[in-house]
């Protein structure tokens, strides 16, 4: 899948993604998403359902963080440290 977008506050996440090759380096990438730019797109990152359900489809790598770490800015080491297995979504509004 071809990602449009990345919406995330953590320059650790982009770093991440792209080391990957899950992205490509010339992605768009906001940390703050509004309906207007997700809208029909195939996004990775973070999201509320409000916004994920007007998505093509919204994929995430979930983290397991310990608890000193949440809120905290994290880096591309704490990132590929804690990094679940991709996951990919389609959600809808019932």
């Amino acid at each position: 899948m071809k990602f449009n977008l990345i919406v995330t506050r953590h320059k650790g996440l982009v770093e991440y993604l792209i080391l990957k090759g899950i992205v490509d380096s010339n992605i768009n990438v906001t940390a703050h998403a509004s309906p207007d730019i997700v809208q029909g797109k195939h996004v990775i990152g973070v999201l509320p359902h409000s916004l994920s359900c007007l998505t093509k489809s919204f994929s995430e790598i979930p983290l397991n963080l310990p608890q000193e770490l949440r809120g905290k800015e994290l880096t591309c080491e704490d990132i590929e440290r804690y990094a679940g297995k991709l996951v990919t979504y389609m959600v809808e509004v019932a």
